[in-house]
């Protein structure tokens, strides 16, 4: 293992719900270790079939157009004082969020959940639950 605490980070395009996800981060016991953090934007792979033929995403898809929520919370985290990295991908979300924090050696994956009821109960999105039931990192979860 490295001297950093690495986190994965994976945001989709709710502002929201990256910010309250990354100042998470910002109150994580690091001990010692400096943390990095990876904000992880998956773009899931959809193909829409219609009359004209359909439209894949792998037509407009650019692993260089990051959405707003990644800009702002990378922002965030570094006048926080950590080492932040981001990646785009094109993929299964679940899947490939597993694959990356396997890729770093993620210490912790810190992802945001739902609240839905009134009760206060964290609904978890399919995304997340795939990552909690699949993933052999902890996660941490945010409930917004």
């Amino acid at each position: 293992m490295g001297t950093m605490f690495q986190v994965l980070l994976p945001v989709d395009v709710d502002e929201d719900r990256a910010f309250a996800a990354a100042q998470a981060i910002t109150s994580l016991p690091d001990g010692k270790k400096p943390i990095q953090v990876t904000i992880l934007n998956v773009q899931e792979k959809v193909d829409v079939a219609d009359d004209s033929g359909g439209a894949s995403s792998e037509t407009w898809y650019n692993e260089h157009d990051f959405p707003e929520s990644v800009t702002k919370v990378e922002e965030f985290l570094k006048n926080s004082g950590f080492v932040v990295e981001k990646r785009r991908e094109h993929s299964d979300p679940a899947k490939k969020i597993i694959e990356i924090a396997n890729e770093i050696n993620a210490d912790r994956i810190v992802m945001s959940g739902r609240k839905k009821s009134p009760v206060g109960k964290v609904l978890f999105g399919s995304v997340t639950q795939a990552v909690l039931l699949n993933g052999n990192v902890p996660v941490t979860v945010i409930a917004v």
